[in-house]
């Protein structure tokens, strides 16, 4: 599934935003930071601000995150002046101040035009999500960023708690797949499940990443796999086996399931919890299979480590079935 087809399932300023943040190429975060600062100033109201105010939110962000993980490929060599090396030597004064130092803002108003602000609405292969969140105009010290209508909505909507963990989460993603060591065991064997904190681990050294909730319902637009219906911060959300474990134990226990594992991310997916105790132990729907399917193939346009997943799930996790798409595999599950 491309961006395009992903946003026709949903033709909204949601799915531009989930677009833009799930499934854009990742070479730096700042993307995040500057979607984290976004929704907070939608928020709060505001249509305009200068981009010096923009510039200490992002900068904090930034600061904040990096005391704690890379925000880039740790290959990458920098310069005196790029960003992200001014914001690692202001990192200290910026946290035992509780805000950007002066120098650390200058740089990002410097550099956030062009190294992010000119990207934020593109996907990979030079196209552009369909609705836009903001413009930059003016120049010098009196550029201001004015916040689109969408982006307004967005930011008070009924959904906008959940697209702001949508992009914590995939923002703790792509800094994991950055770390030295995490970042190719991610990249080369997928993640696993933890299921005593509903956590996405890193598989070989079974590290915390991010929620399974959070780091999936964007890619089934905000909605449950059961009913379809959005999930709002008052719903209580629960992760649904889609083919129910239940399956695999009671063909397991006597040496009959030759299926794959239904523990793994491909199978879970964010239901209402009401909808998910309804359905107890029964097999998916076919409505159910084709919005899994949709959504697995959204995650396999996203970047590693969820892609990684999913590609090894189709690659190995039905012995002796060669399988291209998410439809025929569910299809093979289904018959075992």
């Amino acid at each position: 599934m491309n961006g395009r087809e992903f946003y026709a399932q949903d033709a909204s300023a949601r799915a531009s935003w989930r677009l833009a943040v799930l499934m854009g190429a990742n070479s730096r975060t700042y993307k995040f930071a500057l979607g984290q600062s976004l929704l907070e100033l939608g928020r709060q109201g505001h249509e305009t601000v200068p981009l010096a105010e923009l510039a200490v939110s992002y900068s904090f962000g930034i600061v904040s995150h990096l005391a704690q993980s890379p925000q880039a490929p740790q290959v990458a060599e920098l310069g005196e002046k790029d960003f992200l090396a001014v914001a690692r030597q202001e990192s200290t004064a910026t946290l035992d101040d509780g805000r950007p130092t002066e120098r650390l803002v200058v740089a990002a108003v410097r550099s956030m035009p062009t190294m992010v602000m000119q990207k934020f609405h593109n996907l990979r292969g030079d196209t552009a999500v369909p609705h836009t969140f903001y413009e930059l105009v003016g120049s010098g010290r009196r550029r201001v960023v004015r916040l689109t209508p969408d982006l307004l909505r967005l930011a008070q909507s009924e959904q906008a708690a959940s697209l702001a963990a949508e992009l914590g989460a995939r923002w703790s993603i792509v800094e994991s797949s950055f770390a030295a060591g995490v970042g190719r065991s991610l990249v080369e064997e997928g993640v696993a499940i933890d299921w005593d904190t509903l956590k996405i681990t890193d598989k070989r050294r079974r590290r915390s990443v991010t929620g399974i909730v959070e780091s999936t319902v964007g890619f089934q637009h905000g909605r449950c796999l059961i009913c379809d219906e959005v999930l709002v911060p008052s719903d209580a959300v629960a992760v649904d086996h889609v083919f129910p474990f239940s399956l695999m134990l009671r063909l397991g226990s006597v040496g009959s399931w030759h299926g794959p594992d239904l523990d793994a991310l491909w199978n879970l997916a964010p239901a209402h919890a009401a909808c998910n105790g309804t359905k107890s132990d029964r097999l998916p729907t076919q409505a159910e299979l084709a919005r899994l399917a949709a959504r697995n193939e959204a995650i396999m346009q996203s970047p590693h480590p969820l892609r990684r997943t999913l590609q090894l799930t189709l690659k190995s996790a039905m012995p002796g079935r060669s399988v291209a798409s998410w439809t025929q595999f569910l299809g093979a599950v289904q018959a075992v």
